[in-house]
């Protein structure tokens, strides 16, 4: 995710590809104001609050309208130059069709009824984190994620904009074309999770945070409200689906927010808690490149730690072998090739940990991976360490 400041100049675009009705939803939506033209030709808006007054943008109806280009051009360099916040953020979801998630927090103000930084970061990172348990449902339910998905996730958001909003708020534009599928799958979790801690509250049972799975709900869902709740009064979360891309198939139109309150966040650790428990480890055969060694002298076991390249959806693992699987391991690595190793990826640590390791394999590759692996090895000599030293910790990652 990325700050939007500075990033619109070169995707800004020309009248000719924007759509009049799109342009009014826009306007509408962030709050700007309908006040007459003419019927059937063009609308008059002005911005809201006090900030722009006296300023107005023509919007045709259509592009049956002869002048309908011209006047969508004044409106864009009207909204380029206009210090209306809302402006801005009609022009993030021209530029890039996007659906909108809003976040608000009450907290206590600071100064002149600004927000302090330490909780704009606090936003922000809670806000991160909710995105990214939506991509990670994208991939499947599971409770708890831990490293699994974790890089397709961060991929699926590198094109998310972030926009401070009014009052201390956030927007996070997410482009439609790569990034709805996570919003769609946040919508239906954050709504699960709001069903599942009303039952627990009321009942004092937990089966409704099970059933929730299904619809997205995770630990790093739960933990992302928590950290968004934390130290408020409140929160909100809204989203807004991108005009230009229509509504997504079993979704509301205009979805209701959904409300979250100091008095949840004893449901919500326990979720959290519960998922990472109940999580079970997942038999898998990787492969993967030796990145790291170590043992704690010349014989014996040793921990092993692996770059993924197939067989989990993880970055890395690490994973104790006997003397005989070790030493399988040390001379691949030397020579530049993966192993192939069978296994039980367990969940505790997150997914980065292979217990029970056995049929340890080196892999045949091509020579240009091949090359490829003996060019890594050499850039992060510093990485590799031939167990050898008595102040190895076998237990490093």
């Amino acid at each position: 995710m990325r700050w939007s400041d500075n990033e619109l100049g070169g995707i800004l675009p020309g009248p000719g590809q924007v759509d009049p009705a799109v342009l009014g939803v826009l306007l509408h939506r962030h709050g700007w104001r309908r006040r007459g033209g003419a019927a059937g030709r063009y609308a008059r808006w002005t911005p809201p609050g006090a900030i722009g007054s006296g300023m107005s943008l023509l919007v045709p109806e259509s592009r049956a309208y002869p002048d309908s280009e011209d006047l969508l051009g004044e409106a864009l360099t009207a909204l380029a130059r206009s210090a209306a916040p809302s402006a801005r953020e009609v022009l993030v979801s021209l530029a890039v069709p996007s659906d909108e998630v809003r976040w608000w927090r009450e907290v206590p103000e600071g100064p002149a009824g600004a927000a302090s930084w330490s909780e704009q970061e606090q936003l922000r990172g809670a806000a991160h984190r909710m995105l990214l348990a939506g991509a990670l449902a994208v991939r499947g339910p599971a409770g708890y994620y831990g490293a699994r998905h974790r890089r397709q996730a961060l991929a699926s958001l590198e094109g998310v904009l972030v926009e401070p909003g009014p009052g201390g708020g956030l927007t996070a534009f997410v482009p439609a074309a790569s990034g709805r599928p996570a919003v769609v799958c946040l919508y239906a979790a954050l709504n699960a999770v709001r069903d599942a801690v009303d039952y627990q509250r009321t009942t004092g049972g937990m089966e409704a945070f099970d059933a929730a799975v299904r619809a997205g709900v995770s630990r790093e869902l739960t933990e992302s409200v928590v950290a968004l709740v934390r130290g408020t009064e409140g929160v909100r979360v809204a989203l807004e689906w991108a005009p230009a891309a229509g509504v997504p198939a079993g979704c509301a139109a205009r979805p209701e927010p959904v409300d979250f309150s100091p008095g949840d966040l004893p449901a919500l650790r326990e979720a959290g808690a519960r998922y990472l428990s109940d999580e079970p480890s997942l038999p898998v055969r990787i492969t993967g490149a030796v990145v790291r060694l170590r043992r704690s002298g010349p014989r014996g076991s040793g921990v092993v730690r692996l770059r993924v390249l197939a067989g989990a959806e993880v970055p890395h693992v690490r994973m104790e072998l006997d003397e005989e699987a070790y030493r399988i391991a040390g001379h691949a690595h030397l020579v530049g090739l993966p192993i192939r190793v069978v296994g039980r990826l367990e969940s505790r640590g997150g997914f980065r940990r292979l217990s029970a390791a056995r049929e340890v394999t080196p892999v045949q590759v091509d020579d240009a991976e091949r090359d490829r692996l003996m060019k890594s090895l050499q850039e992060n000599l510093d990485f590799f360490e031939e167990a050898c030293g008595a102040d190895a910790d076998p237990a490093a990652d």
